[in-house]
């Protein structure tokens, strides 16, 4: 029967795609566990550096840093932005690029005078194919994030911040809010507020002193870049998962659809096997020769 082999044909497909909608879902959820297992590893290091950081500004309050907003904490309006927009390298991940990619289009349309700094295949076509010009590409996949690479991030942008031809540098990524949600983060990564480094009531009543060499403001730029670049890594870890858990959740819904469909064209077999057999009862009793 025609009928019946055509639907045969048509489970036996979904069947296949369900397979490997199943495949990258385990995929997937190993790579996510693989990648908050590192970034644990390296939290101690990051904790280390803002101590370090607020340790000098207890001993030295007054310190002057290109990398802080002045005493008062105002931050001076304007000035050219660098943005690092952080992106995937291929699709299949529900809504997780475009979410990132409309909030950096909102952003230049706010702000023109933004360079764009990006991480991922996906998001570099995108500009490319808009004709957005694009201040750097970091040309390594989005798949595999390490510190060295962040390292390699932070001194494409901290050169022209150093130089004056960039007042304000941000970041656009994708954060994973509750183990499931995700959502696009849009947040500065320099100057920082002294604020945000202040000690607690226990960390100022240690009275041990400190001796800064060569000098207050000498040490703490030369922390202020490992701290960046513990943020920078710190996003693209958590973008990496929120690409994992995106597309885990567009795999699983396909795979439910799949089933919803095996169910569908199951009983659609059955139905149509039945009538035939039915028929064919019908002709035999009544006498009737094929």
């Amino acid at each position: 029967m025609a009928g019946t082999r055509e639907i045969q044909n048509r489970i036996s497909s979904v069947e296949d795609t369900r397979q490997i909608t199943n495949a990258m879902y385990l995929i997937a959820s190993m790579k996510m566990r693989k990648a908050k297992k590192e970034l644990d590893g390296t939290r101690p290091y990051f904790e280390a550096v803002s101590k370090e950081i607020k340790r000098v500004f207890r001993t030295a309050g007054n310190v002057k840093s290109r990398y802080f907003f002045p005493l008062d904490d105002k931050e001076p309006t304007g000035g050219t932005y660098g943005l690092l927009v952080i992106t995937a390298d291929k699709g299949l991940a529900g809504p997780y690029n475009q979410n990132v990619l409309k909030k950096a289009e909102n952003i230049l349309r706010a702000h023109p005078d933004t360079k764009l700094f990006v991480v991922g295949e996906y998001g570099r076509q995108y500009f490319q194919r808009r004709k957005i010009p694009v201040e750097k590409n970091f040309q390594y996949t989005a798949q595999n994030p390490t510190f060295s690479r962040a390292r390699e991030i932070c001194l494409s942008m901290l050169t022209p911040f150093d130089e004056g031809k960039i007042q304000k540098l941000y970041i656009l990524y994708t954060d994973l809010v509750n183990g499931m949600k995700t959502e696009p983060v849009f947040t500065r990564l320099l100057p920082f507020h002294r604020s945000a480094f202040a000690s607690t009531a226990a960390e100022r009543a240690i009275k041990t002193s400190f001796v800064f060499l060569p000098s207050e403001e000498a040490v703490l730029n030369q922390l202020v870049p490992s701290y960046v670049s513990s943020n920078i890594y710190s996003a693209l870890v958590d973008s990496f998962c929120s690409e994992q858990q995106s597309r885990m959740s567009a795999m699983k819904a396909a795979g439910d659809n799949a089933s919803e469909m095996l169910d569908e064209l199951s009983r659609e077999y059955n139905h149509i096997r039945q009538s035939g057999i039915t028929q064919e009862i019908t002709e035999l009793s009544a006498g009737k020769k094929k």
